[in-house]
């Protein structure tokens, strides 16, 4: 049976020296796992944990490539590990990081409190303010084609993780949260314009992105959040200009 080799990128903060900027550790492990075809990343860090060494941390939820949990920063590029086959890595030694530029708590786990925090600020649900509809509010098609895209998003972090405009600004809200805020905005059902509008317009929202596109290029469900951030500087602009409410 051939063998991986996984180079792990580990910190302990019970044994290890504080982070330097609180984000790296230069300490890495590696560990051979034997493996057929199908192996991925995530597989491979389950046969470390119970074979070889308890100790190492990480998350996942759903193995099926929608729940965003178990994203790192895999042999170079943002990956979920579940989707990641070992044998597309031809017999190199993989390494495993967690998503850096983000507060890290153990081995390949990151803290994503302020990443969730920015989520809910933007109220990621539907706003009525007219009367409960006694059926369905329909959707044209061209309507649903508008959400196609942001459905999408599992909320994994990448995209907040690969933002320059994140590392240097800390309140601002960041790519994953202003897609959302997008998904909402742009569906014909939610009357929620006036009540975001604040959420966005502003440094802290859609004018602190600089379109470098890193988010386009981190998100493994291919996704565009830079889109979605330019639709909303239209649609504030037109706001200002002509009072609309979306």
């Amino acid at each position: 049976m051939p063998e991986a080799r996984f180079r792990i990128r580990r910190y302990d903060p019970a044994s290890d020296p504080p982070l330097r900027g609180g984000q790296r550790t230069d300490r890495w492990e590696e560990f051979t796992v034997p493996y057929e075809s199908t192996l991925t990343v995530l597989e491979g860090l389950f046969f470390i944990q119970e074979k070889i060494d308890g100790s190492l941390s990480f998350r996942y939820c759903c193995r099926a490539s929608i729940c965003g949990s178990c994203a790192m920063y895999i042999q170079g590029k943002y990956r979920l590990a579940c989707q990641t086959n070992v044998r597309h890595f031809d017999g190199q030694v993989i390494t495993v990081e967690p998503m850096p530029h983000m507060p890290l708590v153990k081995d390949l786990v990151c803290d994503m409190t302020s990443f969730f925090e920015k989520y809910e600020y933007v109220k990621p649900w539907l706003i009525r303010q007219s009367q409960d509809p006694e059926r369905e509010i329909p959707q044209s098609p061209a309507e649903r084609r508008l959400l196609d895209m942001p459905i999408d998003c599992i909320l994994c972090g990448c995209c907040y993780s690969s933002c320059p405009s994140m590392w240097g600004e800390d309140d601002y809200l960041g790519p994953a949260q202003l897609l959302w805020l997008y998904r909402f905005e742009a569906d014909s059902r939610d009357e929620g314009g006036r009540e975001r509008l604040a959420h966005f317009d502003n440094e802290r929202g859609v004018y602190r992105c600089h379109t470098i596109t890193n988010c386009i290029e981190a998100c493994p469900k291919e996704l565009s959040p830079t889109e979605a951030i330019q639709w909303l500087k239209k649609a504030a602009v037109r706001r200002r200009l002509f009072g609309r409410r979306k």
